[in-house]
C-alpha cells in the first residue's frame, strides 16, 4: 500500500503562504500600549518579527491539531512483533543424538514463547502449517500430541498444508481446536477463509493458500479436491482487508515465483512462502511486500519487529532467527503433556511387542555380537570400547528406551523378523552391534563364514547412512566418524 496523505513538502508550502497574509487583528491592543507592555513606537522591523513569531506559534498549533485528527502518515507508527514458523513436519522433539541436531522441540518452543510474551505481551504468533507427519503407524499418536502441544501455545492463526490432513479433517477438528485457516477451501464452514487478529493498536488479516497443484486427491478419479484452484476469492479478500488498513499476511507452500503468478502482491504486506530445510531463509522485499521463509523441523523461530502506520503500511522492520538449543529449559506448563505422551508411547510399544512375540516363530536370523567375536576378535574389541556398544544405555538415560523412533537405531533388527523385541526377551540384540551394520549374521556363522553377510557388497558410507541421516546426525562426516571405529 502506497503511503497516502499530505506530503511534508506540501505542508511547508502551506505554512509559507500563511505567513505572507496580513493579520486581521492588531498585534498590540490600546490597553496593552497604555500599560507600557510594549513601547508606543515600534519599528516596522520589530513589528514584522513579532508578527512572524506569532504566526509560527499559530501554524504549529494548527498542524498539531491536523495531525491528531487526520492520523494516517503523519501519526507516530504503531509497533508490532510477529513470531512465525512453518513445517514442523512431525518433530515433536529433537533426536538429541548429536549436538548439531539437538535443536527445537515443542517443550523448548513453548518456553521461548513464554519468554517472548513477557517482553512483548501483544505479539502475533502464526504458523504456515504442516505440523504433522504420517511416515509410520505410530505417527498418529505423535500427531495427536503435537496438536495438543501447539494448542497450549495459543497460536493466533495456522495455515493448512496437505500433510496436516493425513488423518482427515475430523482428526484435526476433534482432537483439539486450533485456529486453522484456508482461504481456498471449497466448503468455508469447515475452515475459515480469513482470521482477523488485533493486538494493541495493530490489526492483522491472516490468509492461507492451500496449493491445489500438490493435492494428493489429484491421484483419485473424479473431482475430490477440496481446494479451489482459483485465486479470485483470495485476491478480493486481500484487497478489502487492505482498504480497511489491516496488515495483510498470506502463508503458502508455494515458492515466491509461484506465488507471484498466483496473485498480485500489491495487497500483501507479509508473504510467508515455502519453508527451507531446517534453516530460515533471508527476508527479502518485493516491492512493498516483505517475503519471509520459515525453516522446517521446528528447530528455530522467526521474529519480525514492525513499525506500522495508521493505514496498515509497514514503514520499517527488523528480522531475527531464534534457535532452540538444549540450553533452553523445557516449559513447566507442558510437563504433564509430555509425561502423558511418553506413557502412551510406552504402552503402544509394549502392546506391539506382545504382538510381535505372538507372530514370531522359528529361529531368528540374528546371532548377536558374541557369535561374531568368536572369529572376529580384534574388530570385536574395537566395537566393545566404542559408543555403539553403549547406545541403548543412552536411551535409558534420557527416558526414550520405549520410543520406537529411537530404538530402531539403537538396537539390532528392530521391527524386522527375528529382530529386537524388548530388553528382557532379546537382550542379546541391545545396542548398535555388528549386525546393525552388516545385516543378520546367522547364515554367515552357521556356514563358518562360507555365506557372506547380507550387506557384504555395501560401501562403508552406505552402511553408516542407515542411521546417520541428516535429521538425526546433521554433522556426520564419514572420515572423522570412521576413525573412531575403524576395523
Amino acid at each position: 500500500m502506497a503511503t497516502e496523505g499530505v506530503p511534508i513538502v506540501k505542508s511547508s508550502h502551506v505554512i509559507t503562504s500563511m505567513v505572507e497574509e496580513p493579520l486581521p487583528w492588531p498585534l498590540v491592543s490600546d490597553e496593552q500600549d497604555k500599560a507600557g507592555i510594549l513601547a508606543a513606537q515600534v519599528s516596522f522591523t520589530d513589528r514584522r518579527m513579532i508578527k512572524t513569531t506569532l504566526l509560527v506559534v499559530i501554524v504549529t498549533s494548527l498542524v498539531a491539531v491536523i495531525l491528531t485528527s487526520c492520523g494516517g502518515a503523519y501519526a507516530a507508527p504503531a509497533t508490532a512483533t510477529l513470531v512465525y514458523s512453518g513445517n514442523l513436519d512431525g518433530e515433536l522433539e529433537p533426536c538429541g543424538c548429536s549436538e548439531a541436531g539437538d535443536l527445537g522441540g515443542i517443550l523448548r518452543r513453548a518456553s521461548k514463547l513464554d519468554e517472548l510474551r513477557k517482553q512483548q505481551p501483544a505479539l502475533f504468533l502464526i504458523s504456515s502449517g504442516s505440523l504433522l507427519a504420517n511416515a509410520s503407524p505410530r505417527d498418529r499418536l505423535k500427531s495427536e500430541y503435537i496438536l495438543k502441544g501447539i494448542a497450549a501455545m495459543n497460536y493466533d492463526a495456522i495455515g493448512l498444508q496437505w500433510r496436516d490432513l493425513a488423518y482427515g479433517v475430523d482428526f484435526l477438528n476433534t482432537t483439539i481446536p486450533l485456529p486453522w485457516t484456508v482461504t481456498n477451501w471449497e466448503k468455508q464452514r469447515v475452515f475459515p477463509p480469513q482470521r482477523n487478529i488485533k493486538h494493541g493498536d495493530v490489526e492483522l488479516a491472516f490468509f492461507s493458500w492451500l496449493d491445489p497443484g500438490s493435492s494428493p486427491f489429484q491421484q483419485m478419479k473424479g473431482n475430490h479436491n477440496p481446494a479451489i484452484n482459483n485465486a479470485d476469492r483470495l485476491q478480493t479478500a486481500l484487497q478489502k482487508a487492505n482498504q480497511k488498513g489491516l496488515v495483510t499476511v498470506l502463508t503458502t507452500s508455494l515458492t515466491l515465483d509461484q506465488a507471484e503468478k498466483l496473485v498480485a502482491l500489491d495487497n500483501i504486506d507479509i508473504l510467508v512462502i515455502k519453508s527451507a530445510y531446517e534453516k530460515y531463509g533471508k527476508p527479502v522485499l518485493e516491492g512493498k511486500t516483505l517475503v519471509l521463509q520459515p525453516g522446517s523441523r521446528g528447530m528455530r523461530l522467526g521474529r519480525v519487529d514492525l513499525k506500522i502506520d495508521k493505514k496498515g503500511n509497514i514503514t520499517s522492520w527488523q528480522h531475527d532467527v531464534i534457535p532452540l538449543p538444549e540450553s533452553i529449559p523445557d516449559a513447566p506448563s507442558l510437563k504433564a503433556w509430555y509425561d502423558e505422551y511418553n506413557t502412551k508411547v510406552k504402552a503402544a510399544y509394549l502392546a506391539s511387542s506382545e504382538q510381535r512375540k505372538l507372530q514370531q516363530s522359528g529361529q531368528s536370523p540374528y546371532t548377536g555380537s558374541e557369535a561374531c567375536q568368536s572369529c572376529h576378535e580384534k574388530p570385536g574389541k574395537i566395537w566393545s570400547e566404542s559408543l555403539h556398544a553403549r547406545a541403548f544405555e543412552r536411551l535409558e538415560e534420557v527416558g526414550k528406551s520405549f520410543d520406537p523412533d529411537c530404538i530402531i537405531c539403537h538396537t539390532v533388527g528392530f521391527e524386522q523378523p527375528g529382530g529386537y523385541i524388548d530388553a528382557r526377551l532379546t537382550t542379546h540384540l541391545l545396542n548398535v552391534q555388528c549386525e546393525s551394520c552388516h545385516g543378520a549374521g546367522k547364515a554367515h556363522t552357521d556356514s563358518l563364514g562360507g555365506k557372506p553377510t547380507p550387506n557384504a557388497g555395501w560401501t562403508k558410507e552406505k552402511i553408516c547412512d542407515q542411521c546417520h541421516t541428516q535429521p538425526h546426525s546433521p554433522d556426520f562426516d564419514f572420515d572423522s566418524y570412521w576413525a573412531h571405529i575403524a576395523h
